[in-house]
């Protein structure tokens, strides 16, 4: 099927699930309302929480956090497709405590079709003083992710992930004509990197971007960038929410634009390897 409406979540996910939940269930009616056949969130949908011992006393598993189950639920009882963009969950890992920062692709039929734990976590000490340091509570993943859809190829990142252009093109080679980033920037990395960094990877890959964000001042202290987006395969801005509050973001997408750009500029065919450093 080349012709797909989607709707990307705009969020400012509280510091826990249950009032997440009060937030994502209307949105989730909206999109599906409004046609949506691909619905996507930010990260961290489930909560947000920098304090080390509150974030302990809310982390379970997937299969019993509160957001993802229902997300599942309404899912199917509304026969869409559902990207939970990440949520922080037990990372299954006895020998680590960290939890995973995980993206998940619900099928209509409620069961999670794709799992993909963000393989760059956000280690960084800003210009402006911030300092993040997610690896420490935050086990990184080894495996990079394309799912399978009635549209094709549906290649899976998080947030810091989009610095990683390798990243996209190794989801491009593998079948992706879409990839989800779904995010969290802070305020001056998204004010000065997000869209070019967004456009530039659908020019690289091909491919359709749809990146759904957090946005606005949260409880735990963050500021975050939102400009929610989609960006066509040809590196075009196709929708935007151009600022930072909650929303819904819907877009409509000619699948077929992504063998029109490849075939005008056909950079993953070319690829070659090469000596050097």
């Amino acid at each position: 099927m080349d012709h797909l409406r989607v709707a990307r979540f705009q969020t400012r996910t509280p510091a826990e699930p249950g009032r997440a939940l009060v937030e994502l269930e209307p949105l989730v009616l909206q999109a599906a309302d409004g046609g949506a056949q691909l619905i996507l969130t930010p990260e961290a949908t489930n909560f947000m929480e920098r304090d080390p011992a509150k974030k302990a006393a809310l982390l379970g598993d997937d299969a019993s956090d509160p957001v993802v189950a229902r997300l599942k639920a309404l899912a199917a009882e509304r026969g869409v497709w559902l990207l939970l963009g990440s949520a922080i969950v037990a990372s299954g890992r006895g020998d680590d405590p960290r939890a995973a920062n995980r993206s998940m692709l619900i099928n209509p039929q409620g069961e999670v079709a794709a799992a993909y734990d963000k393989l760059h976590v956000f280690d960084v000490d800003l210009p402006t003083g911030e300092r993040h340091r997610e690896s420490a509570g935050v086990r990184p993943g080894d495996v990079a992710v394309v799912a399978e859809t009635p549209w094709g190829g549906f290649g899976l990142t998080v947030c810091y992930d989009l610095r990683f252009p390798g990243l996209f093109r190794a989801l491009a080679r593998g079948g992706a004509r879409m990839i989800a980033v779904p995010a969290a920037f802070t305020r001056p990395t998204g004010e000065a990197h997000w869209e070019v960094l967004l456009r530039a990877r659908a020019i690289e890959t091909g491919c359709f971007i749809l990146a759904p964000a957090q946005g606005g001042s949260h409880e735990d202290g963050r500021r975050t960038w939102g400009r929610s987006m989609v960006v066509g395969p040809w590196g075009e801005v196709l929708a935007v929410l151009d600022h930072d509050e909650p929303g819904v973001l819907f877009a409509d997408l000619d699948l077929s634009a992504v063998d029109r750009a490849r075939a005008a500029i056909p950079q993953l065919a070319h690829e070659r390897e090469f000596a050097g450093p």
